[in-house]
């Protein structure tokens, strides 16, 4: 019998973790579905019977459920991410924002330190001048009216890069010296912050202000950042092909990431949904919506 590979391993381990501690049904259908909606119900339901939820399932707050689907996502893209190295070699970190964070860069001063909390995404060498922006904007009103809060930017799940010393530069070749290269990013000795590779927004369901959310999240992803762009995902439960275009689609995210996107479409064939197979199939053939197996291979382009 052949071995399971590995991604696949991560993924029911992934989807086993989930029926555990994030999805729970309430009135037969899962926690996930919207009461008031029947499809969303019905398609629901499929998709966690091919997952293994039971019915009766004990209740989990919202909060709770949300909390536990971030960390789940980013124990995924760990377990699997870290496996491509020879794809994409570099020291990684992932991480769910507020966890414990080590030495990622982090300001060793206090002032910084609580403007990092408000604005953990300025952590990263592409958001570190955030911090100057909050601090500046404290003390004035007019600025404060004219910026917003556009730049609290805060991802759920973070891939990031660690700077890298001149030794390990020019390990093969002598390449670089202290006349060369003294403003690049990469470079540890330069004093500049680990590269954020990827946000990941995590949505247990999408309605319509958690749609807005993740797109403003983009957007000021885009237009914040000093340097390259990170990845920019949205990883979901949400059931109801039409709520997955709304993220999906014409929007600045890079793609959209089902956590059952087989079983999803398994769902929607079982059940008839024409509108939902014809959604389903624009989304996927337009890359704009995958399964969540893809992104540890999308992460390393």
């Amino acid at each position: 019998m052949p071995k399971a590979a590995r991604f696949a391993v991560e993924r029911t381990i992934f989807h086993k973790r989930l029926v555990k501690e994030v999805i729970w049904t309430r009135n037969a259908f899962p926690s996930i579905a919207d009461k008031g909606n029947r499809a969303s119900q019905e398609i629901a339901r499929q998709i966690a019977r091919s997952l293994g939820l039971t019915l009766g399932a004990k209740e989990i707050p919202a909060q709770r459920a949300g909390n536990k689907f971030e960390e789940a996502t980013a124990m995924f893209v760990q377990a699997t991410f870290s496996t491509l190295s020879h794809l994409r070699p570099g020291h990684w970190g992932t991480r769910k924002i507020g966890q414990s964070d080590g030495g990622d860069g982090k300001s060793t001063e206090a002032k910084g330190r609580n403007l990092e909390k408000l604005i953990p995404i300025a952590r990263f060498e592409q958001y570190r001048h955030l911090v100057a922006i909050a601090e500046a904007a404290k003390g004035n009103d007019d600025l404060r009216a004219t910026l917003g809060s556009d730049y609290i930017i805060k991802p759920d799940v973070v891939v990031f890069r660690e700077l890298v010393e001149d030794a390990e530069i020019n390990r093969d070749e002598y390449l670089v010296d202290e006349a060369v290269a003294r403003h690049a990013s990469l470079r540890k000795m330069n004093g500049g912050r680990p590269l954020l590779h990827a946000s990941i927004s995590c949505k247990l369901t999408i309605r319509s202000d958690r749609s807005q959310n993740s797109r403003s999240e983009a957007l000021n992803l885009i237009r914040n950042r000093r340097g390259h762009l990170p990845h920019v995902v949205v990883v979901t439960a949400e059931p109801l092909p039409s709520r997955l275009s709304s993220v999906a689609l014409g929007s600045d995210i890079d793609c959209v990431y089902h956590i059952a996107l087989p079983e999803l479409e398994q769902a929607v064939e079982t059940l008839g949904l024409d509108d939902s197979r014809e959604s389903l199939r624009i989304m996927t053939h337009g890359r704009r919506l995958k399964d969540i197996g893809d992104l540890p291979l999308d992460l390393a382009v």
